[in-house]
């Protein structure tokens, strides 16, 4: 099975246009420096967008995570606002998107004078990349849910690796999904420093009891704005939630679950350590699935 992040191939991404340093240039020649930060060190910062029905979805908010992330590790990006919105626009036009496309912005400290971990030691010229390719998430995930297994490999507080940035540095969350690959697991189900149920190795985790979507307080998972959205879905349509420290035993008396991300959106789970959900998908989320698809189309008819 694939994970969540998986999408069926499109012969059209041979042939975009890649937005480096403000130049456009082909796949092969969308290159960076073996001095960079990002490659040296994962020292930079990114945001995913979609591309819905001719609108970059939830711009602002995603706007909003690029430049708190950035200056939460002190990057100078370089460009205002308008000039990344810019930016994105110019990289789709020129590879003439309009829909079912995914957006991947990287910001990197820059070219290094020597490879080592000091950023006082960085020239001074961020690296600005824009990958936008057609990415559609892969069926067979929607009609059969996600295996999750429990990883031995903790999120972490702010203090010590901020799971609310979206860093470039990955690496405890891809030793969390290692950790549960051999177990035949798609993705891996994370727990907080106490044992609670965080969130998954590259998205955000809700599960069902009784008609009532539960999930993690937020501390200690990923600052998703389709976890917002799902939330605020929720509240606005008087479907009950609640945020709170949930045990592993309480996810296993699930009547069905789900995760959340930028790229798949609403993904239902199947099995979680073994033990299979009764419904695939679950009423609440075909119900959470449709109102997250009109919410992207009212986003799109609003800015599109």
């Amino acid at each position: 099975m694939p994970g969540s992040q998986d999408f069926a191939s499109d012969p059209r991404n041979d042939a975009v246009l890649i937005y480096l340093n403000g130049k456009l240039v082909p796949k092969a020649a969308a290159v960076v420096s073996v001095f960079d930060a990002g490659f040296v060190l994962g020292d930079g910062v990114w945001e995913g967008i979609r591309l819905h029905k001719g609108a970059l979805l939830f711009q602002e908010a995603h706007l909003d995570r690029l430049f708190e992330g950035a200056r939460a590790i002190q990057l100078d990006i370089g460009m205002s606002r308008d000039q990344v919105s810019a930016a994105l626009r110019a990289t789709l036009d020129a590879n003439d998107m309009q829909t079912g496309v995914h957006i991947r912005m990287m910001v990197t400290r820059g070219i290094k004078k020597a490879p080592n971990q000091d950023p006082r030691n960085a020239l001074g010229q961020p690296t600005i990349v824009i990958v936008a390719e057609y990415k559609e998430p892969s069926p067979e995930i929607a009609s059969k849910g996600l295996m999750l297994v429990t990883s031995g490999i903790r999120c972490t507080p702010a203090n010590m690796f901020e799971m609310r940035l979206n860093s470039h540095s990955r690496l405890n969350l891809i030793r969390a999904l290692l950790d549960v690959l051999p177990r035949g697991a798609d993705e891996a189900l994370m727990l907080d420093p106490h044992g609670f149920i965080s969130s998954c190795n590259a998205t955000n985790f809700f599960f069902v009891r009784g008609g009532e979507v539960c999930t993690s307080t937020g501390e200690y998972c990923f600052n998703g704005i389709t976890r917002g959205n799902v939330i605020d879905l929720c509240h606005s349509h008087g479907i009950p939630i609640r945020l709170a420290d949930f045990t592993l035993d309480e996810v296993y008396e699930a009547e069905e679950a789900f995760v959340t991300g930028t790229f798949g959106g609403v993904t239902p789970v199947r099995q979680i350590d073994g033990v299979a959900l009764r419904g695939l998908p679950g009423s609440r989320t075909v119900q959470l699935r449709q109102l997250y698809e009109q919410l992207k189309d009212a986003e799109a008819a609003h800015h599109g």
